[in-house]
């Protein structure tokens, strides 16, 4: 089992927060399944830049902290859906108010960012 190699600092929202939402796609996994896709390949397809790998790790730890839920159906190839819980969709307005704040400043991001 991975060990932290930096312990745990939950002392405030914004700790919290960023322990359960760090990770480079987990925002954009959130929002996307609220879109309706749910299926994994269809995640794959909306952010072609992440591995698989990658996906499937950030997708388990939204599970573990119990944003997303997972469904397995008993058919053959395996189908796999996942959903957001009521818990993820609290996030969505914020979700919502940081993309709006990402497009009034995309200028002025993206020059900071290419700097």
């Amino acid at each position: 089992m991975h060990e932290r190699k930096i312990p745990l600092n939950l002392n405030c929202g914004l700790d919290l927060i960023g322990e359960v939402l760090y990770g480079k796609w987990k925002i954009r996994l959130l929002w996307f399944i609220n879109e309706g896709n749910k299926r994994p390949s269809e995640l794959q397809r909306k952010i072609p830049d992440a591995s698989r790998r990658v996906l499937s790790m950030q997708l388990k730890e939204l599970e573990k902290h119990e944003l997303i839920t997972r469904k397995v159906y008993a058919v053959v190839p395996p189908k796999v859906e996942y959903s957001l819980t009521d818990f993820g969709k609290t996030l969505l307005p914020v979700i919502t108010l940081m993309g709006e704040w990402g497009d009034k400043n995309e200028e002025r991001l993206r020059n900071v960012i290419t700097k």
